[in-house]
């Protein structure tokens, strides 16, 4: 078993990132510039924002997180994204989710400028995606295919079996896995909590995209020997344990699964980080223009 190190892989591409920030601000005069919208004060959202901040700021990029208490209205949240459309000193706007109830986050998704849907969610960028066009790609499934690039895996010919159909992960994954490129030309199999045999089709995989949102929901009679385990989950658990008074596990008994696979990405320091990663590289696309002109 090898780790699929996101710590690793991410600081690599940052590296990299961080170049090409620099090459920018010295010919355009201005850095590339990312905005996050944070309504309320959940827990996790507060920790995923601070992260990509911070990871902004490392790599040289101009971040804004604009705040709003619960009880922002929906045409409130509206008018400041429309407002942030127009500014043509932005390259990329998040809303992080979850929402209030209140508030539809499809009518959020769709408000954003589909040019600066760095987290890739707008319809515009699906569709593009679904017929291979350039566009910006989910962060997730980007950070994902970036991770396979990075370890020079090749998954040409394999079964790829995606445990999940959010919009946000397993549906996109299923579409990018399967296109002719590589990382891709899988067989893809999409399986969700409603597949009567899932079982069974997980311990035909080569190559497990684990992102049901369940606990330990992957377990080691559900793998073959040697399958390459990509773990999305995050699913986060109140400890004594820890200093956060919270800890962090995957969709993927890891304890027990890692030791008949070939490759798996640990839960945190895998697929997470990766995803920053992903919308870092959204976000220097749409300021280079090299997306949408």
């Amino acid at each position: 078993m090898q780790l699929l190190d996101g710590k690793f892989a991410s600081e690599k591409i940052k590296q990299e990132i961080a170049a090409e920030a620099a090459d920018f601000l010295a010919q355009s005069g201005r850095k590339p510039h990312l905005i996050a919208i944070l309504v309320g004060n959940d827990g996790g959202s507060e920790t995923y924002v601070a992260s990509k901040m911070k990871n902004c700021e490392k790599v040289g990029f101009q971040s804004s997180l604009i705040r709003y208490d619960v009880t922002v209205t929906e045409a409130e949240l509206l008018q400041k994204i429309e407002e942030i459309n127009q500014d043509a000193g932005v390259d990329g706007l998040i809303v992080q989710l979850p929402l209030p109830k209140h508030i539809d986050p499809e009518k959020v998704t769709e408000t954003i400028d589909y040019r600066k849907d760095v987290d890739g969610f707008h319809p515009v960028n699906l569709g593009r995606m679904m017929r291979n066009l350039p566009c910006f790609i989910p962060a997730t499934p980007y950070g994902i295919l970036l991770m396979l690039q990075a370890y020079q895996i090749d998954t040409t010919g394999k079964h790829c079996v995606v445990v999940g159909r959010s919009n946000i992960v397993g549906s996109p994954m299923s579409i990018l896995m399967a296109r002719n490129a590589n990382p891709g030309n899988c067989t893809v199999t999409l399986t969700h909590s409603k597949t009567a045999n899932l079982k069974e089709l997980a311990l035909q995989a080569d190559i497990i995209v684990a992102a049901i949102g369940k606990k330990n929901f992957v377990t080691a009679d559900m793998v073959k020997p040697g399958a390459i385990i990509i773990d999305v989950g995050i699913n986060r658990e109140t400890s004594t344990e820890t200093k956060s008074g919270f800890k962090l596990y995957g969709d993927v008994d890891f304890e027990n699964v890692a030791p008949i696979s070939s490759w798996i990405t640990p839960v945190p320091g895998g697929v997470g980080l990766m995803t920053i990663v992903g919308l870092l590289k959204n976000t220097l696309a749409s300021a280079k223009k090299e997306i949408y002109g």
